[in-house]
This record gives C-alpha cells, sequence and structure tokens, in this order.
C-alpha cells in the first residue's frame, strides 16, 4: 500500500484540478460517495441520528456532501458547522447550501452554527442526543495543538460514549507524524481519499483511525505517480511474493552459506539465536565465527550451524587478529552478519572497521557491532558492498548522538535521513520497524505486537534478514521480508500467548510462519 504525505496530497488534488480538469467539486463529491459506502457498510443507519460535525474548511465539506447523501436516505441529520455560515467558502459553501436548500424537505434534519463556547454550551445536550458522528472537522491539513471550542467539540465527542466515523483522517491526529495534535477524534472507522496517509499508519495515529477504508476519488495514476510516493505498508502478498522459492534439484549449496560472527563471555545466546534463526530461514549452510574459547560452549547450542574458533581479546570478545581466519572464511559467503553478542572491546572495533573495509559480499550489523560502529560512524564510507543496520531506538540513538526520546519522537525522517546519509538499509527495530533506503524510500511493518518486547528477538531478526540475503534476495527485499516475516511471526505465537513467548520460540515457529504467508 502507498502512504502519502499532506503535501504530496495536495499537490495531487491541486494538479487534478488545475492541470488535468477534474473539479474540486467533482473531487468532493466522489469522496462524500464514497464515504457513505463505508459508513454504510461500518455503522446501522437504520433509526439513526447522525451529527455531523463541519469545520469550514473542504472537510468540512465532505461532511456536508455525506450528510447530504444522509438525508436523501431518510437517515435524521444535524449538522453542526464549528464556525458561522459566511467564513465558509469555495467547493465547501457550495455544498453547504446544497445542505441548506435541502433542509426545508427534510423536517428531522437541521442546520446549527457553533462559532463560540457559548453557542457549543447551549447545543451541548443536543449533540449528545445523536447516536453517531461524522467528523469532519480539521481534515489532514492539522499541525498544531487543537485549541479552544474545537478541543472542547472533540472531548464531548469521544466522551459521549457513541459512535464516530472520521472523515479523511481523525480530527486532531497530525497526518504526516500520527501525533496527537493536543487532542484528537477516537474514530471506530474511518474513510481516506486516495491513499492512506502516514497519520493513519504511525503510532499513535493508528490507534485513533479504527478500521480505515481508501476511498478512489478520481485522482489520474499518472498525477500520482508524479509525487514520487517514497512510503509504503508491505501487505501479505508483497512479502510473499519475495520469499525465494526452491528448485526441484535444489540443495544445501544452492541456498547460499551465511558467515555469522557473535558472541562474547554471557551473550552466547545471542549468537546462537542468530545462527539457528538463519537455518530456520532457510539459509543452505550457516558457519558461526566465535571466540576461541566459547567454541565448548557455544558448539552444543548450534546442531545444524557450524562453528569456527576465532582469535579473541583478553576480555573473550572478537580480536582484530582474527582478520586473517575471517578473509579465509569469507570466500565461499553469499552474506555476513555481524555483531550478536560480540563485545565492544578496542580490538573487535578494530576487526569491524577491518571488515567493512573489504567484505565483498553484503553485511548485516546489529546489537554489538552497532555499538562499534557508533564510535566512528563515518567507516560506513568505507563499506565496498551493501550494508543492512539493524538498531533498537538506544542503538540509533548511539549512532546519530542523539537521545533515545528524540529517535522515538521522529523515527521516520530519523532513518531516512541515516540511511540517505551514509547509503545503508536502516532497519530501525520498534513497534512498527521501519525499513529505510538509501533512496530515501521507507517501509513500516505492520506485523508485530508487544508480545515480543524481550530478549533475543534482535538476535533472531538479524539471521533472518541474514538467511534472505543468501538465498539471493537483494538487500532491500532481504530486509523487508525478514522484518514482515519476524514480526508475522510473533503475531501467531501472540494468537496462543498474549506474551510469555521468547525469542527460542520465534526461532522454532519461523518454518510455520513462511508456510502460513505462503499458503
Amino acid at each position: 500500500m502507498i502512504i502519502v504525505t499532506t503535501r504530496q496530497m495536495q499537490q495531487m488534488d491541486k494538479n487534478t484540478i488545475e492541470t488535468f480538469g477534474i473539479p474540486g467539486r467533482v473531487l468532493m463529491e466522489n469522496a462524500g460517495r464514497g464515504a457513505i459506502e463505508v459508513l454504510s457498510d461500518h455503522f446501522d443507519l437504520e433509526d439513526a441520528r447522525v451529527a455531523v460535525m463541519a469545520g469550514r474548511g473542504n472537510n468540512g465539506g465532505d461532511g456536508f456532501v455525506i450528510g447530504r447523501y444522509l438525508m436523501e436516505m431518510g437517515v435524521s441529520v444535524s449538522f453542526f458547522l464549528l464556525s458561522t455560515r459566511d467564513r465558509v467558502q469555495g467547493d465547501a459553501r457550495a455544498n453547504m447550501d446544497l445542505v441548506l436548500d435541502l433542509l426545508a424537505e427534510h423536517s428531522l434534519s437541521q442546520f446549527i452554527e457553533i462559532p463560540d463556547k457559548e453557542s457549543l454550551e447551549a447545543a451541548a445536550e443536543t449533540l449528545k442526543s445523536h447516536d453517531l458522528f461524522v467528523d469532519a472537522i480539521f481534515g489532514t491539513g492539522l499541525n498544531s495543538d487543537v485549541r479552544g471550542i474545537y478541543r472542547d467539540v472533540i472531548e464531548l465527542i469521544n466522551e459521549s460514549g457513541k459512535a464516530i466515523f472520521s472523515v479523511d483522517i481523525p480530527s486532531g491526529i497530525n497526518a504526516d507524524t500520527g501525533d496527537v495534535c493536543g487532542v484528537a477524534i477516537q474514530a471506530d472507522a474511518t474513510a481516506t481519499f486516495a491513499f492512506a496517509k502516514a497519520g493513519h499508519i504511525l503510532y499513535p495515529g493508528n490507534l485513533h483511525t479504527g478500521d480505515l477504508e481508501v476511498i478512489d476519488i478520481g485522482i489520474p495514476g499518472h498525477i500520482a505517480k508524479a509525487q514520487s510516493p517514497d512510503i509504503f505498508l508491505p501487505e501479505p502478498h508483497d512479502i510473499a511474493g519475495l520469499i525465494p522459492t526452491r528448485d526441484f534439484n535444489a540443495h544445501k549449496g544452492s541456498s547460499g552459506h551465511l558467515l555469522v560472527l557473535a558472541g562474547s563471555p554471557g551473550k552466547t545466546g545471542a549468537a546462537a539465536l542468530c545462527a539457528n534463526a538463519a537455518m530456520r530461514t532457510g539459509a543452505g549452510l550457516v558457519t558461526l565465527g566465535v571466540p576461541e574459547k566459547l567454541m565448548q560452549v557455544m558448539e552444543p547450542m548450534v546442531i545444524e550451524p557450524m562453528t569456527a574458533a576465532l582469535a579473541q581479546t583478553p576480555s573473550g570478545g572478537l580480536d582484530a587478529a582474527a582478520l586473517d581466519d575471517i578473509i579465509t572464511l569469507l570466500a565461499d559467503k553469499a552474506a555476513l552478519a555481524i555483531g550478536p553478542g560480540m563485545g565492544t572491546d578496542p580490538g573487535t572495533q578494530e576487526l569491524l572497521k577491518s571488515i567493512m573495509a573489504i567484505a565483498s559480499i553484503p553485511v548485516i550489523i546489529d546489537a554489538d557491532g552497532l555499538n562499534c560502529i557508533a564510535k566512528e560512524p563515518d567507516i560506513l564510507y568505507m563499506a565496498q558492498s551493501p550494508v543492512i543496520l539493524t538498531p533498537h531506538p538506544g542503538e540509533m540513538a548511539r549512532l546519530t548522538g542523539k537521545t533515545t526520546a528524540d529517535i522515538q519522537q521522529n523515527r521516520m525522517e530519523t532513518a531516512r535521513h541515516f540511511a540517505e546519509k551514509y547509503k545503508v538499509i536502516l532497519v530501525l527495530k520498534g513497534a512498527q520497524t521501519l525499513v529505510a533506503c538509501p533512496d530515501g524510500a521507507v517501509s513500516i511493518c505492520p506485523t508485530g505486537n508487544p508480545g515480543m518486547a524481550c530478549g533475543g528477538m534482535g538476535d533472531v531478526l538479524t539471521g533472518m534478514i541474514a538467511a534472505f540475503l543468501t538465498q539471493n534476495l537483494p538487500p532491500e527485499s532481504a530486509s523487508l521480508a525478514g522484518v514482515y516475516v519476524h514480526g508475522l511471526c510473533g503475531d501467531l505465537l501472540a494468537e496462543d500467548h498474549a506474551f510469555g513467548f521468547s525469542a527460542s520460540d520465534m526461532v522454532a515457529n519461523i518454518p510455520k510462519t513462511l508456510n502460513t504467508l505462503l499458503s
């Protein structure tokens, strides 16, 4: 699914009207007619009393069209204009006038102006008597906090306990970030126009949107394409199309050989989870390179992956002295995963820097590998092959020199900027994991749940992405497939266990998840 920004949508509307020649009133009519279909599908309108809450802009105009159709259906409609009639202009004014003309023929309907706090207090009881609210107050242009009677109206609607249907986006939600602008409508369903907006999908806007339906209002395809949308919400069929298929005569060599460099004292589990997840995701062969003194501990933890003993630092992490052996190991590998539990000793940092300069295969870096890079992010410019980074917000903060709160406040732009600057694929983990690419494209993962908030999940994800790399998926596709399948795996586990399932449970459930996706 394509996601657009407010600016992109406004430009599409403008070009459709001014360049292509479809009048704004036609687009508004299409929007209202499509919204009525969604409204009728989601709510019981028989004997319902509907309140259309209209602002004075185009969102209010959409509300007038919806209300007009409701009146023609014999529904009792009250129009509450949060302004005065003389302040409504353009296409919204034209549709308001149509409503006013029809009121004489519809005795069950009424039109009430609410321009100030006093008029709101006078209309409060009438407002509360309705069964369904149509929220057509602000639309997608809001970027400042809701104040005055608008805030009072939104709070009244939310506290009413009645059904709420939002037009385009719940009023009070920033359409580009999903942030609540002070207060926001808590909709049961939303009909949006042409394309979903980022605010519908991103937290916390997603929790206010309810059921989302996208309405085709007649924006020509070439006009939409000209805006170069670069935010995407992958759907199951998108990911299923990425999963590698196997020839009848496939063998372990044809599914690729992965090298994992990981582990240090106290962090052996991270190395094992990564290697085992890669096997479960379809890598033909996995070699796990660990500090030499961990071999006896690691080998019972990884049955299918092979192991390689490598030089270690005095505290037990991977050391720069292991570089020659690693170069030998890399000779026949399809991808390299580095970082889970590997430590951040100076020798480990030096090793990572050397690997970045010589690796000729795709590299995925996680956990302690990221912490090593945070000491000197510019080593990413040394990369000779595609690089995927998979930080959680804390690691992202260290990579950028920001706070975790800063990262969480603007996840999408942070991920996009870093990916563009360093020419890497940036997988910013967390609720709604993001996959940002060097060209500025960002995908928002729709899978995953709070039950996955436990140790080891990131190690599993690294192994999954790496396994897709070994099976010849391009780095962007491998990242997207890994993130989506990882979240879906957690969702399937959450059907039986709200939380309390572990990263090891995830590893075991990967094949079933792939089968579910492909069936």
